[in-house]
C-alpha cells in the first residue's frame, strides 16, 4: 500500500464512481489486512507474499462472517455489492488510485465467480435439517391460514 491518505482516496473514489459505498472500500481494506494476517500464519507461505483475487476473495469471505456473522448478506446488499466481481471493482479502483498494488498476473477477471453470495453469507446461517416438519403437517403450526389451500385436502 502506498502514502496516500486512504480516506482522501476513497473520498476521491466515491465521488467519480458512486456504485459501491465508502464503508465497501474500508470493509475491503481491513479484509485484505486480515487475508495477510491469515497467511502469514501458514507455514509455508514466504514473507511479502503477494495475495491473489481468489486468496482475498476467501479472506474477505472469513473476515465479513466474523465481523458481521448473519448480517453479512443484507449489510452487502446494503452496500450494493452482490457478487465477487463486485469486490474486484473495489479492489481494481483501489489499485488505480495506487492504493493496493498488482502484479502482471493479476486480472479483475479473477474475482469473477469465485462463490454465490447466497451460499457463502447466508447458508452457514441457516438451520439444519427440517424440525417439526411432522408437526407442521397436523396443524398450522403457526403459519397462515394460506397454507391450508396449498393441499386439495385442506390441513387435514
Amino acid at each position: 500500500m502506498s502514502g496516500k491518505d486512504f480516506s482522501e482516496v476513497v473520498e476521491m473514489i466515491v465521488r467519480e464512481d458512486a456504485r459501491f459505498p465508502k464503508p465497501a472500500y474500508f470493509f475491503v481494506r481491513k479484509a485484505l489486512d486480515h487475508t495477510l494476517k491469515g497467511l502469514k500464519k501458514k507455514p509455508t507461505e514466504e514473507k511479502g507474499h503477494h495475495v491473489s483475487g481468489r486468496e482475498l476473495l476467501e479472506g474477505i469471505r472469513d473476515y465479513a462472517l466474523q465481523q458481521f456473522g448473519p448480517m453479512t448478506y443484507t449489510l452487502f446488499e446494503n452496500w450494493k455489492l452482490s457478487q465477487t466481481s463486485d469486490f474486484g471493482e473495489i479492489v481494481f479502483k483501489l489499485v488505480e488510485y495506487g492504493i493496493f498494488g498488482k502484479t502482471e498476473h493479476d486480472d479483475i477477471n479473477d474475482f469473477k465467480g469465485v462463490y454465490d453470495f447466497r451460499e457463502a453469507f447466508l447458508t452457514p446461517f441457516m438451520p439444519t435439517g427440517n424440525p417439526g416438519a411432522e408437526s407442521a403437517s397436523g396443524s398450522n403450526g403457526g403459519r397462515s391460514e394460506t397454507n391450508k389451500e396449498d393441499s386439495p385436502e385442506g390441513n387435514n
